[in-house]
């Protein structure tokens, strides 16, 4: 059986309540939702928190999962929405420290590398997006980050691929000049 076929099967086992299968899926997945966290968070154990955070969401909601969807499509957007948030409760708690706490030779994530910086920016830059267009946030994440096809994202989000295409060419658009500033 094809590892994509197994791992859906596995994931209609435990949405229907298999307390076993969803132990195995967890296990199964657990990999590909580190490597998608690390793709939006450059501190390991960032995206490590993410993982979790994903994992025990998938775990919670499961039963939710109908099926509308591939299984994986719907774990990329419940993983790019876990990183997000971690992001957000990251830069929510350093805002709230004051600055003393830091040692003056702290390395500041942001300077210390060009891809870790980059990764940085476009979070803020979908932070400032969801503020005015909400709408663009998830076809951007999960083309551009999540690499899913067109018509993957299509079919998880209930809408036409045309209208698809045209969120995402505006989220770029909007990305892009936020990028600029």
């Amino acid at each position: 059986m094809a590892p994509d076929r197994a791992l859906e099967e596995l994931a209609s086992s435990a949405a229907t309540g298999d307390a076993g299968a969803l132990d195995a899926l967890l296990v199964e997945i657990e990999p590909r939702v580190l490597r998608q966290c690390l793709r939006f968070l450059p501190c390991r154990q960032d995206a490590e928190e993410a993982c979790q955070d994903a994992l025990l969401q998938v775990a919670r909601n499961i039963g939710g999962f109908a099926g509308r969807s591939r299984f994986s499509t719907w774990l990329h957007a419940v993983t790019a929405n876990c990183a997000r948030q971690t992001y957000r409760s990251l830069k929510r708690r350093a805002d709230e420290q004051p600055s003393a706490v830091l040692p003056l030779d702290a390395a500041d994530p942001r300077t210390t590398s060009v891809i870790a910086g980059s990764r940085l920016d476009l979070l803020d830059a979908l932070e400032r997006l969801e503020a005015h267009r909400p709408e663009l946030v998830a076809p951007l994440v999960l083309r551009d980050l999540s690499q899913l096809s067109y018509e993957e994202i299509a079919e998880h989000l209930a809408i036409p691929v045309g209208t698809l295409k045209s969120r995402i060419h505006d989220a770029r658009q909007h990305v892009r000049a936020s990028l600029a500033r």
